[in-house]
């Protein structure tokens, strides 16, 4: 008697569909992606909650008012929108022409740098420093040589979201792979060619991640030199200084909830200009 083996049976999959596992599994990963995030938020306030009404004295409350309080005691309060709303759009305004400079003056700086190893030794160690020295110690001296208003306020900015620039842009126009720099210079490519055509686009996914950093750093610059320079329109920092000392718990907390919410929309919008950028070609697998 001699047993029979079955050979296990597989359902064909037709040509340019996915299985059926594979979808089963990038569907676990999107609902992991998005209740995730969601179950953190609420652990988040669910500890605000606690430190409020479990923590605190009731008198003491107003040092961390409840998060519904953010909206019934500052967002539905017209006395605080309007004076919250037009300091979002001046801060807005330092953060993007800060950030603008900075882009401007640390891509040409990383690319004189990145030109000459003289030019790098000469001054790569200025980035540094402009990166090392505590940024609150200079701002008195900014005050006095250029004022207390916007070109303060912008120069701070410029200051803070400077070195990530820098640094990265320098970082990816020197890491473009040997074999492409042979195949330029096999082709008597020259300097600016080969800068153009070759380190600038091989940089780009660097270049992008260090405007994804200097954009968070350019809020905080903002809010940095408004704190500072009090006068002319006041933005959220002059905002979160006047609170502080008023002790206005829920304004307070209105405001910083939404500077945080400023610096996240800077970030993913170059998150997302670089994935416009560089998303269709540039795999970052080859990273990890």
């Amino acid at each position: 008697m001699t047993a029979t083996l079955e050979t296990p049976t597989t359902t064909p999959v037709a040509a340019g569909t996915t299985p059926a596992p594979v979808v089963r599994r990038r569907r676990g990963r999107r609902a992991v992606n998005l209740v995730l995030p969601v179950a953190v938020f609420a652990a988040l306030l669910g500890v605000w909650y606690a430190i409020t009404y479990l923590v605190l004295d009731p008198g003491r409350r107003f040092l961390m008012p409840a998060p519904h309080t953010l909206v019934t005691d500052a967002l539905l309060d017209p006395t605080i929108t309007d004076k919250v709303w037009p300091a979002l759009g001046r801060s807005i305004v330092v953060t993007f022409t800060g950030l603008a400079i900075a882009i401007v003056i640390g891509m040409l700086w990383a690319i004189a740098m990145s030109q000459s190893k003289a030019v790098e030794s000469s001054l790569y160690p200025y980035a540094v420093a402009l990166q090392c020295i505590p940024i609150l110690a200079l701002v008195p001296l900014i005050g006095f040589w250029f004022g207390f208003g916007f070109p303060s306020r912008v120069i701070v900015c410029v200051m803070i979201a400077l070195f990530p620039i820098v640094s990265n842009t320098l970082f990816g126009i020197q890491s473009v792979d040997r074999g492409h720099h042979e195949l330029f210079t096999l082709h008597k490519a020259g300097r600016t060619t080969r800068l153009l055509k070759l380190q600038l686009p091989a940089a780009l996914p660097a270049i992008f991640a260090g405007f994804r950093i200097s954009a968070g750093l350019s809020v905080v610059g903002a809010i940095v030199g408004d704190l500072f320079f009090k006068q002319g329109e006041p933005g959220l920092g002059i905002l979160l200084s006047n609170f502080s000392s008023r002790l206005q718990g829920a304004p307070l907390f209105f405001t910083i909830v939404v500077t945080a919410a400023l610096g996240f929309a800077v970030f993913f919008l170059f998150g997302w200009l670089s994935k416009l950028v560089v998303g269709s070609w540039y795999d970052q697998s080859r990273d990890r």
